[in-house]
């Protein structure tokens, strides 16, 4: 029997209107764009209007996937969303998006992982469909950051934006796959990134709040490592890599990792410099920028790669 593998058939995205630039941000805090920009490598951000919601970014992104797809809503088996800004404490934002998509035949849950929550999706996506539970499964990563900042603190608000990305992963028994895939979690570092409220302590959702230096010393080892780790798991090489999409997080991170795995810039895509850290919405973000701006091709390796909160991370490799 042939084995059965899952393939990236198609991708979309979407960000709000509203864009916030580093000099809006110096009117209302003391920063600068050289401050932000030599610190991050970003330069605005997307920031949702006050009656959009997550599930509406979601929705918008999934559409476009569906779309590309050329399958109907009528596949879909499942809806897989990570966020760690849902519309409501429940139900499920994915339940929510489900119902504006129409889907009738699916089973649809979110996966809270923060930063990493498309990487636990997809990996999650992809052990459904091998296990012949799943045909078509929608995989989202939504945020809407910009409601959990405190545009007072210039270490925290000038890093987030808002955004949605979403991929169709499908059934396929050619060579396009999922190769290998690996996450992790550490929840001694859970209190280096996190909120200052939630439901149960504080009876609302917090603000984000950080200790850089522990985060950025964490994100460049646990990514490299994870990496490393996947590439040597998966047969390849990593002169086999033809893509690296990283967590767009903070550019300093990137290149430190970059540096480690020693590939080289022309192999990485970068896009935070548009819309800043939009979490679990970044990696999607980033690969539809890849395909549309025809950076990546079919048979092409790529190394997704990411870390959040928790703390979480890991890896997939998935040939395109």
């Amino acid at each position: 029997m042939q084995k059965l593998g899952s393939k990236i058939i198609s991708c979309g995205s979407y960000l709000p209107s509203k864009i916030v630039t580093n000099d809006d941000l110096s009117q209302k805090i003391d920063t600068s764009h050289e401050w932000i920009y030599s610190r991050t490598g970003i330069v605005e951000r997307r920031i949702a209007d006050k009656d959009q919601f997550t599930s509406d970014l979601a929705y918008e992104a999934a559409k476009s996937a569906i779309y590309k797809s050329n399958i109907s809503v009528s596949d879909i088996d499942a809806i897989i969303l990570a966020t760690t800004t849902p519309d409501l404490t429940f139900p499920a934002t994915s339940v929510i998006v489900q119902e504006k998509l129409s889907i009738k035949n699916a089973f649809a849950f979110d996966i809270q992982a923060v930063c990493s929550g498309f990487i636990y999706a997809l990996t999650c996506a992809n052990s459904l469909i091998k296990s012949g539970q799943c045909n078509n499964i929608l995989v989202i990563g939504a945020e809407t950051l910009s409601r959990i900042l405190d545009w007072n603190d210039r270490n925290s608000c000038v890093l987030f934006g808002d955004g949605a990305g979403a991929i169709i992963l499908s059934a396929s028994n050619d060579d396009s796959d999922i190769i290998y895939s690996n996450i992790a979690s550490d929840g001694s570092n859970y209190n280096i990134l996190k909120t200052t409220g939630g439901v149960s302590c504080t009876q609302d959702a917090g603000y984000i709040t950080m200790s850089g230096k522990e985060v950025f010393k964490n994100a460049v080892e646990k990514m490299s490592d994870s990496a490393i780790n996947a590439i040597n798991k998966s047969g390849l090489s990593i002169d086999d890599i033809d893509l690296m999409i990283p967590h767009q997080a903070n550019i300093r991170i990137i290149d430190a990792i970059c540096d480690r795995l020693k590939i080289s810039d022309d192999k990485v895509v970068k896009t935070l410099s548009k819309h800043g850290n939009t979490s679990a919405a970044s990696i999607p973000l980033a690969l539809e920028y890849a395909i549309e701006n025809k950076l990546i091709n079919r048979g092409n390796h790529i190394l997704f790669k990411a870390l959040g909160a928790g703390l979480t991370w890991g890896s997939v490799i998935a040939k395109y």
